[in-house]
């Protein structure tokens, strides 16, 4: 994979941690807000690193759970719209719209990586 597009792959999974996490602070206004942002992030982010597709190229492989390639696209795909929705939802649609045209931006640089997980 391009290391450019592996570099805006790590931007964009940050981001979505971000917005995520930012989602979840302005759910309650409540001593629970940072608990329950930190929580969201936490999750997230170990979702992300839990699963992986054997032999992944852009992630090593390495994974506590192997799942299936299409699995790991629609976690991906799961977290960035999540986080799109997340942006949306906080009264930022235009940066929701920018942030998911990076990614669809980011998937067809990477269709080979896309065609590579429906294979798998």
């Amino acid at each position: 994979m391009n290391p450019i597009n592996l570099t805006l792959r790590f931007f964009l999974e940050v981001i979505a941690l971000g917005a995520i996490g930012w989602w979840g602070w302005e759910q309650t206004s409540s001593w629970w807000r940072a608990p329950l942002a930190i929580a969201l992030v936490l999750l997230t982010a170990m979702l992300w690193g839990t699963f992986a597709v054997p032999d992944d190229p852009s992630r090593g492989g390495n994974g506590l759970v192997q799942v299936p390639g299409i699995a790991r696209l629609v976690l991906e795909l799961l977290v960035f719209c999540s986080a799109a929705y997340a942006l949306s939802t906080l009264g930022r649609p235009t940066l929701s719209i920018v942030f998911l045209s990076i990614v669809v931006f980011h998937y067809v640089w990477g269709y080979e990586r896309v065609a590579w997980l429906i294979k798998q």
